[in-house]
């Protein structure tokens, strides 16, 4: 039977490193209360995370302007409503889509692709991204599209699965995944604490993979989901009226941890955890990889490449794990075996087995 593979990955992050200056926003949110303000410093301090990208350029005199970026979309008092922030991404986010797919494919390949597969929870618009880039990166105008929308940080392994069920189905076919998120266009002006320290995880980013039934680079070869019950409300992502509306509950690591434990025989098969040289997380957070060590009885040094990227970058959402397997497909082994997995909203773990091909 014919197997999918990841030949190839690109990435690509907006120009603005944002991460410092939001810690210093943030701490002015929480008026006279000491004690929030302690406590997010202690986290930010904690969180792992030392640079997060946007578009937005930090304004470093925000007190006197009332802007926390140069552009003053998001002004002291009158944070912009959904429809400016959606508009916004239709002006943004083909953009970098567009940077990811040109790292990724030269203009003869780009003409050969013939399904696109794209995942975003943090905007909409029509015509999309989808024909958007028809356009600008000289796609076949007969490709076929799918969109996978409103998934959070997991979508990504969905959207593995579907190129790999399409390439099983045509073997010819060259199915460009584009992971694709502006997580930063959902900031609030609120002193609710555990809303505050979700804004401090999440960045900007896209991937973009050429999945094709050429031998070469990650074979993908099984993918499993793990629902955690009663959890349905620990993870929620609605729209609102002053953006997307985010809950990130604080019990979700312990939730992963007790979710991988359970369903841990089933993720791994009839493989032991010493059978895995490759283990591709989603770093939804310092303590989310936390959990996820400590579920699978993991060596430190097994997450350190979505550490790493959770350093460089933060979460973003549904582009990440594909970061990490682009820092494991620069260093590859023929042979080696690996497990990967993402967590979103369910709460759900989506998993994928796959192992180095050459």
């Amino acid at each position: 039977m014919t197997t999918a593979h990841i030949n190839r990955i690109a990435t690509a992050v907006p120009p603005n490193d944002v991460h410092r200056a939001f810690i210093d926003f943030a701490g002015t949110l929480f008026g006279d209360n000491r004690r929030d303000a302690t406590l997010f410093r202690r986290m930010a301090e904690k969180s792992g995370i030392e640079h997060r990208w946007s578009d937005f350029v930090p304004d470093t005199g925000y007190e006197a302007t009332g802007a926390i970026d140069t552009s003053g979309f998001y002004k002291r008092g009158s944070f912009p409503n959904t429809a400016a922030r959606m508009a916004l991404y239709e002006d943004r986010a083909i953009q970098l889509a567009q940077a990811a797919v040109e790292k990724l494919l030269s203009p003869a390949e780009r003409k050969e692709i013939t399904h696109l597969v794209l995942t975003s929870c943090t905007g909409f618009s029509a015509p999309g991204v989808d024909l958007q880039l028809i356009d600008r990166c000289g796609l076949p105008s007969n490709i076929e599209r799918t969109m996978i929308g409103f998934m959070g940080c997991y979508a990504a392994v969905n959207a593995l699965k579907v190129a790999h069920h399409i390439v099983r189905s045509e073997p010819q076919a060259r199915v460009l995944a584009l992971n694709l998120e502006l997580c930063t266009l959902h900031l609030k002006e609120t002193d609710n604490i555990e809303q505050v320290l979700s804004f401090l995880l999440f960045g900007d980013g896209c991937a973009a993979a050429l999945v094709t039934a050429e031998n070469d680079g990650v074979a993908l070869d099984s993918f499993r989901a793990v629902l955690v019950p009663q959890t349905t409300d620990w993870i929620t992502w609605n729209i609102g009226d002053q953006g997307f509306d985010m809950v990130l509950s604080g019990q979700v690591p312990s939730g992963i941890h007790a979710g991988l434990q359970q369903g841990r025989g089933d993720i791994l098969g009839n493989s032991a955890i010493s059978d895995i040289d490759l283990w591709a997380v989603h770093p939804g957070g310092r303590t989310v990889l936390d959990a996820v060590e400590k579920a699978f009885e993991l060596a430190p040094e097994n997450l350190a490449p979505s550490r790493e990227i959770l350093k460089r970058f933060g979460n973003m959402s549904s582009a990440t794990i594909m970061f990490v397997l682009e820092t494991m497909l620069r260093d590859k082994r023929g042979g080696e075996r690996g497990c990967g997995m993402s967590f979103g909203p369910g709460l759900m773990a989506e998993t994928l087995r796959f192992h180095m091909a050459g």
